[in-house]
């Protein structure tokens, strides 16, 4: 008799060589991680991984912007040293530990369908969402150039500020988008 055919993200795949993050043949450091969303991601899901991983590199340039923004508010402003030196460990800590946290337990959750990814995912990603919003507010000291900030630095220098604003922008699409995300990844886990 014959088998019946299933879909071809449930047939064991051949070994696949790491493509994540994509480095040059030369570059001493290999990918860590294999990711291909149409071969690896049904149908159905993958215009939702998709977006989280845009939502991921936005997280990440606006990390790296906020950095700029520290530096410049720092130049002006030398006693906001703390927020400078706390937007380099953002800046360095967030961009690895996001991906590996929340958005490939995400990744795997959707590719083989597992609860216990999922779990992962949810408590990651809304402890990440609270620092969006953080973020996106803005404290002073804390390392974001968040509204509160930006604001400040308005009475100080116009141009800083100006690019605090754009990154306090930034951040508050990076915290709205986080929140749609995590209740249409709930609402896709429930449908599927």
């Amino acid at each position: 008799r014959a088998r019946p055919l299933s879909p071809s993200h449930l047939l064991p795949s051949p070994a696949r060589l790491n493509n994540w993050p994509p480095l040059p043949s030369f570059c001493p450091v290999k990918p860590c991680f294999y990711q291909d969303i149409p071969v690896e991601i049904p149908a159905d899901f993958q215009k939702t991984v998709t977006t989280m991983y845009y939502l991921w590199m936005a997280s990440t340039i606006a990390l790296f912007l906020n950095f700029l923004s520290s530096l410049a508010w720092f130049c002006v402003e030398p006693s906001s040293g703390s927020g400078f030196g706390l937007s380099i460990l953002w800046a360095l800590l967030y961009t690895p530990c996001s991906f590996v946290c929340w958005y490939r337990p995400m990744y795997k959750a959707f590719r083989s369908d597992s609860s216990f990814n999922f779990f992962v995912f949810f408590f990651v990603f809304f402890a990440q969402n609270v620092m969006y919003v953080l973020q996106a507010i803005g404290i002073p000291n804390w390392g974001f150039s968040g509204w509160i900030l930006s604001l400040i630095a308005l009475r100080t220098n116009t141009a800083v500020a100006v690019m605090m604003i754009l990154v306090s922008l930034f951040f508050t699409a990076v915290a709205v988008l986080g929140i749609i995300m995590l209740k249409k990844v709930s609402l896709d886990r429930t449908s599927g």
